[in-house]
C-alpha cells in the first residue's frame, strides 16, 4: 500500500473539484425529507457545500481510463477506502464522489490531495477534476492558457456558492437544458406587471445638463479665427439614491427599486476545450454574480457556445426561481470543442428578435478567450478582415445604439481585433481581461452600467447663430456625427447614457472679425427617458465670445485643453496601433512618445492636471507592452483596443490586471459602476485594498461655467 502512496505522490497537476455528488435521499419523493436533507447539510457540511456549490457536471470519462478494480468494494459498499469507516448520507459528513465512480469521505480525500496525490486510491485511475478543502485557495499561481492567478485575489467566501447551495439537490442534478431548441424564440417570460406606485413618473424632474466651454473667452475684435474649439459636456440625470446606497443584496432581498429601466441581457459564454478548470469555475462565479444583482424585473438568456452554440434557457425573469434555474443552469456547463463566435452571436441576435414582449433596456455579453475557428480563415489574420461579417445585421449600430454587444476577451489567446471590432459595429465595449480573477469585476462594472440607464436615443444638435460662424468639424469619437454642408448645423447620435455618465464634445468653428460680442452656437438635446417614454428636449445656453480691443488673448480654458489632449492620445492610440500591426514596434513606440511629450508642454499639463499624468501613464503603459513583438502579440494589442474603446465611446472598461499604470480605466466610471464594483470585491480580499474602486471621473470632472 506504501508503494501505491508513494507512485500517486508522483502524479501532480493541478484542478478544481467540480463533480456533483449523488447522495441518497436527494431523490426522496417526501418534501419533508428533502427539506431536512437540505438543512443538514447546509449545518454540518460546509465544505461540502463549497464545493458541491461551485461543480458543474463532470462529462463522462473514457471507459479505458477509469476501469474499475476489483478492490472496489469496499467503495461500492458505502466504506470510505481511506479511513474504513461508514459513509452513510445524512451522517454528518461530507462525501465525495470521483470521476471513476468511487466515493470517499470529503475531509479523507481532501486531505490526501493536498499532499500531491491525484489518483483513486481504489482503482488508481488519475484524476483530472480534484477536490480542495476550501473553494479556490490552492489553485495555482499559473492558471491554464498564460493567465495569471493571484492567490491573494481569489474569494474566501463566495455569495455564489450559497446561492446556488439553496437550489434544492434534486433539481441540480436534472440540468434545465433545452435538448432541442424551438424554431422561433418566442418563449420568452412575461415582463413583471408594475405596480402604480412603481410607473410613477421619476424622470420628469430630473434632465441632461448640458454645459458649454470656448477655448476663449474673449478674442481680439480684429482677429478672426478658423479653428476655434468649443466643448460641450453633457452629464445624464443622476442615478436613484437607492441605486447607489451600497445596500448588499443577497439571494432571498432584490434590493433593487423598480424605478428603473428593467433590462434584457442575452449573456454568450464561451465554452470552448480551452475554457476548461479554473476559467470555467471563475465564469460560473461571475455568473453567479450577475444573476444575484438582477432584479425580478430583468430579465436573462444565456448562450453557450464552442463548435456550435445552444441556448441555456429562454428570456426568463430573474425572480427567486428564476434566479435558481438560471444558476442551475449555469453550473451545468462543461467545457469542449472549438470556438465559433459567429454562430453564438446569431443566436443571442435570434433571442432578442423573437421577444414576444420587451424591456426598455436590452443588451449583449460576449466572453470569448479563443479565436473563431469557424468563419475567419486563419490565412487572413493580422490582415485586418472584416470581423463585422460576424455581428448579424439587426444588431449593427446603424443610428443608435440599440443592441450593444460588450466583449470580454479573456486570456492571451482571444481574438481582440474581433472581439472589439463585433463591440465596435454594434455600439459596445471591449474589456481586456488579463488576470483571470477580475472576471467578475470585469462582469460587475458592466452591469453596474446596464441597470442604471437613465437615457435612450439621443440626438445632440448644433447650430450657428453668428451669420459668420460656420461650424467645420466634431470630434466624437465613435459617435456618428455631421455637418451640414453650409457649415451652419451639425448632429450628434449620442444613443443612451448611464445614471451620472458624462460626455464630451470637441467642435471645430471659423469666426470672422467682429466689433461686438459674438454668438457662435446654440445646442440643444432630445432624448427618451426609457422608464417613462417621455420625449425629453433640453435647451442649452448660446456660446458667446467677447471681442477686445486689445491683441492679447485670455488664458486658454482648462476644459478645453484637457479634452484636446484626450483627442490627441486617442488618436496616438489609434495611430500606434496601426504601425503596430503593419510590423513597425518602434514607429509605434515613437508616436506615443511624441504624444506624451506634447502633453507635456499643454497648458493644462503645466498645471498640474490630473487627467493628463492619467494620459502620460496610458501611454508609457502601451509603449512598455509593444516591447518586442511577442509581448504586443500576448497583451499589448488587447491593451491598445480596450484603451481606444474606452476613448471612443467615454465609458468605463477593463484592462489589463494593473491599476497603477492604467488609472484613467476609472475615469470613466458612474456610481452605480463604482458601487457594483465595491460589491464584487467585497466578495473576497484584494492586494491593492479599498483603493482599487476609484470615485467615479475623477479627472475630468468640470468646475462650474465661469
Amino acid at each position: 500500500m506504501e508503494r501505491v502512496w508513494r507512485k500517486a505522490k508522483k502524479a501532480l497537476g493541478a484542478g478544481l473539484c467540480v463533480h456533483l455528488p449523488t447522495i441518497a435521499g436527494d431523490r426522496e419523493d417526501g418534501a419533508s425529507e428533502r427539506r431536512a436533507s437540505d438543512a443538514h447539510s447546509l449545518d454540518s457540511s460546509a465544505a461540502a457545500a463549497a464545493v458541491h456549490a461551485s461543480a458543474p457536471n463532470t462529462p463522462a470519462a473514457e471507459s479505458g481510463a477509469l476501469r474499475r478494480s476489483k478492490s472496489g468494494g469496499k467503495s461500492s459498499k458505502r466504506m470510505c477506502a481511506i479511513c474504513f469507516d461508514s459513509m452513510k448520507p445524512g451522517h454528518g459528513q461530507a462525501l465525495f464522489t470521483a470521476e471513476c465512480s468511487h466515493m470517499f469521505h470529503f475531509h479523507c480525500i481532501s486531505s490526501n490531495v493536498k499532499h500531491g496525490n491525484h489518483v483513486c486510491p481504489v482503482c488508481r485511475a488519475k484524476w483530472k477534476e480534484i477536490p480542495f478543502n476550501r473553494s479556490f485557495s490552492s489553485i495555482v499561481s499559473r492558471g491554464r492558457g498564460g493567465l495569471n492567478v493571484n492567490p491573494a485575489r481569489l474569494p474566501q467566501q463566495d455569495a455564489y456558492m450559497a446561492l446556488l447551495h439553496q437550489v434544492p439537490n434534486h433539481q441540480r442534478e436534472a440540468p434545465v437544458l433545452h435538448t432541442s431548441e424551438p424554431v422561433d424564440f418566442n418563449d420568452d417570460e412575461p415582463l413583471q406587471k408594475m405596480e402604480a406606485a412603481d410607473s410613477c413618473d421619476v424622470g420628469s424632474s430630473r434632465a441632461v445638463e448640458i454645459k458649454t466651454y470656448p477655448e476663449f473667452s474673449a478674442i481680439p475684435q480684429s482677429s478672426s479665427q478658423y479653428d476655434f474649439a468649443v466643448l460641450i459636456h453633457l452629464k445624464a440625470p443622476y442615478a436613484n439614491p437607492e441605486q447607489v446606497t451600497g445596500r448588499p443584496v443577497n439571494a432571498t432581498s432584490f434590493g433593487y427599486p423598480t424605478s428603473r429601466a428593467p433590462v434584457d441581457l442575452v449573456t454568450v459564454l464561451d465554452v470552448s476545450g480551452s475554457m476548461a478548470g479554473t476559467k470555467l469555475a471563475l465564469l460560473k462565479r461571475a455568473m453567479g454574480f450577475v444573476i444575484q444583482h438582477l432584479g425580478p424585473s430583468d430579465r436573462l438568456s444565456v448562450i453557450a457556445f464552442s463548435s456550435t452554440a445552444r441556448r441555456l434557457f429562454h428570456l426568463r425573469r430573474m425572480s427567486h426561481s428564476g434566479r435558481q434555474q438560471a444558476l442551475q443552469a449555469v453550473n451545468s456547463l462543461s467545457a469542449g470543442g472549438g470556438t465559433n463566435i459567429a454562430d453564438a452571436l446569431k443566436k443571442a441576435a435570434k433571442v432578442i428578435e423573437d421577444r414576444s414582449y420587451q424591456n426598455p433596456v436590452c443588451s449583449i455579453i460576449l466572453l470569448s478567450d479563443g479565436q473563431d475557428t469557424y468563419n475567419i480563415p486563419s490565412n487572413v489574420r493580422g490582415a485586418w478582415p472584416d470581423y463585422r461579417s460576424l455581428v448579424p445585421s439587426s444588431i449593427l449600430n446603424h443610428t443608435f445604439c440599440l443592441v450593444p454587444v460588450h466583449g470580454f476577451g479573456f486570456g492571451v489567446d482571444h481574438d481582440s481585433d474581433a472581439l472589439h471590432s463585433i463591440a465596435e459595429a454594434s455600439g459596445g465595449t471591449f474589456s481586456f481581461i488579463e488576470d483571470e480573477c477580475v472576471i467578475q469585476d470585469a462582469f460587475a462594472q458592466c452591469i453596474g452600467g446596464l441597470l442604471s440607464v437613465v437615457v435612450q436615443d439621443m440626438q445632440l444638435n448644433v447650430e450657428c447663430v453668428h451669420s459668420g460662424v460656420q461650424l467645420r468639424s466634431i470630434k466624437s469619437g465613435s459617435y456618428l456625427s455631421k455637418v451640414a454642408g453650409n457649415g451652419r448645423n451639425g448632429s450628434i447620435d449620442v444613443g443612451h447614457l448611464y445614471a451620472d455618465e458624462e460626455r464630451d464634445f470637441l467642435l471645430s468653428v471659423s469666426i470672422p472679425c467682429c466689433h461686438e460680442q459674438t454668438s457662435l452656437l446654440k445646442v440643444a438635446c432630445t432624448y427618451r427617458d426609457p422608464l417613462t417614454i417621455e420625449a425629453i428636449k433640453i435647451q442649452g445656453d448660446e456660446v458667446n465670445i467677447l471681442r477686445s480691443k486689445s491683441a492679447k488673448s485670455d488664458p486658454v480654458c482648462m476644459e478645453v485643453d484637457r479634452e484636446r489632449n484626450r483627442v490627441r492620445a486617442a488618436d496616438a492610440i489609434e495611430a500606434a496601433r496601426a504601425a503596430a500591426e503593419r510590423g513597425a514596434l518602434s514607429d509605434a513606440v515613437a508616436i506615443l512618445e511624441d504624444c506624451r511629450m506634447i502633453l507635456s508642454e499643454s497648458f493644462s499639463s503645466r498645471s498640474g492636471d490630473r487627467l493628463c499624468m492619467a494620459l502620460d501613464a496610458e501611454l508609457k503603459e502601451m509603449q512598455e507592452r509593444m516591447a518586442n513583438r511577442q509581448r504586443y502579440e500576448a497583451s499589448g494589442r488587447a491593451y491598445l483596443l480596450s484603451g481606444l474603446s474606452s476613448h471612443s465611446w467615454q465609458r468605463a472598461t477593463t484592462r489589463g490586471d494593473s491599476t497603477d499604470s492604467a488609472t484613467l480605466v476609472y475615469s470613466y466610471q458612474t456610481p452605480s459602476m463604482v458601487q457594483m464594483l465595491q460589491r464584487s470585491q467585497n466578495h473576497y480580499p484584494s492586494p491593492q485594498g479599498p483603493s482599487q474602486v476609484e470615485q467615479p471621473r475623477p479627472f475630468l470632472a468640470k468646475p462650474q461655467p465661469r
